[in-house]
């Protein structure tokens, strides 16, 4: 493997980790916010289909860094990566692209 290529690598990794720290810096400092449900109440179940149409619609209106963003946010470089406790945050998140 030539140099140029091992370094690439490297300024690739260290990329990478800098996205890592960037996301749990936003979680760390993000305020917590308790939402009280009701019991007996259960939210619908959300599918990675659902989110992942919701995600394409928006990277197709040329959000696609933002949609990156929000799934880097959640810990994970692709959506099928994430945990479907999130999905409803996702889906938030993704509501206000191109809203404001």
């Amino acid at each position: 493997m030539s140099k140029t290529k091992l370094l690439l690598d490297v300024v690739e990794d260290m990329r990478a980790l800098a996205d890592s720290i960037k996301a749990v810096c936003d979680v760390v400092t993000e305020p917590e916010t308790p939402t009280a449900k009701p019991e007996g109440t259960k939210e619908p179940e959300i599918s990675l289909e659902e989110v992942r149409m919701v995600l394409a619609d928006k990277s197709q209106s040329g959000f696609t860094g933002e949609v990156r963003d929000i799934i880097k946010k959640y810990g994970a470089d692709k959506l099928s990566a994430v945990d479907k406790k999130f999905y409803a945050d996702i889906l938030k998140a993704a509501e206000v692209l191109g809203n404001g």
